[in-house]
């Protein structure tokens, strides 16, 4: 795998930070950022448009420091193939259940409901997403990092950094990730905020294209993860293309998230609306 990263720097920091971007749209991201959004929405209304941001700043910090300690530690650092398996088929398991669960939440929910994204690691958190605070809306994002995904994807990129130099260029790739997870976990924070003022139809079609996007990418990330393990012919395909592969699930995404965004602003503020047909 790390053969297949870019060997300049400039373009090293460039996947870094679409990987970043593609982190923040992890169907756990986007489900507990949208628990803490709707928790903040009528008490906290500030809070709620930036828990995206508080959140991917807490999670940054952890990518950020295992960085360095890889890089500290990347003479000592070997890892066996044996766990790089297991952590694929973690990973494949977990996307799979994910999608399915989103897919279902899109047909079982209630046709007058706005669709929300479901999630896996927020079910163990518990009350801990029920909080007003900034500081411990970034905590819930530093303990979502404390996962073999989220550990891994910081100690690939740190290891390709130390062939570089040193902590500096760990350090700026850790940055580069935490900004493209920063720019979609903020984004999403925002539109679920003002998704909860938008009640029409508009907004119910909106939260329904976003989620089957989730569940349809969930579910082709871990189909093309199980032929890489499994049928020889197409991991060979798969090994040459994974950057591209990578740069489409992230186009996808993003025109799904700024399509349902569209969607939302026209829909527009229900109290506004009213407002404005009084005037009139």
């Amino acid at each position: 795998m790390m053969s297949l990263l870019p060997q300049n720097f400039l373009a090293l920091s460039l996947v870094v930070f679409l990987l970043g971007m593609k982190h923040g749209f992890d169907a756990d991201h986007l489900a507990v950022i949208d628990g803490l959004t709707r928790f903040n929405s009528k008490t906290s209304p500030k809070v709620a448009r930036f828990c995206g941001v508080y959140f991917s700043l807490g999670h940054g910090v952890i990518v950020i420091a295992t960085a360095l300690a890889v890089t500290l530690f990347a003479h000592h650092w070997q890892t066996q193939e044996w766990l790089e398996t297991f952590g694929a088929w973690v990973s494949i398991i977990f996307l799979a259940l994910l999608g399915f669960l989103n897919l279902r939440a899109v047909f079982v929910s209630d046709p007058t409901q706005v669709v929300r994204p479901v999630g896996l690691k927020g079910r163990f958190l518990g009350r801990l997403t029920q909080t007003r605070r900034p500081v411990l809306v970034a905590l819930i994002g530093a303990l979502f990092a404390l996962s073999f995904d989220t550990i891994s994807q910081a100690a690939l990129f740190a290891l390709n950094a130390s062939h570089f130099g040193g902590w500096e260029h760990a350090l700026l790739l850790g940055l580069w990730f935490m900004l493209g997870m920063l720019m979609t976990d903020g984004i999403n924070g925002y539109w679920v905020s003002r998704l909860l003022y938008s009640t029409d139809q508009i907004a119910l079609v909106a939260s329904r294209v976003m989620s089957l996007a989730v569940a349809g990418v969930s579910l082709l990330v871990a189909f093309l993860g199980i032929a890489k393990l499994t049928i020889p012919v197409a991991s060979t395909w798969i090994e040459g293309r994974e950057s591209v592969i990578s740069l489409a699930i992230i186009l996808i995404i993003t025109t799904s998230f700024l399509f349902s965004l569209w969607l939302t602003s026209r829909a527009g503020d229900p109290l506004k609306t009213g407002v404005n047909q009084q005037a009139n």
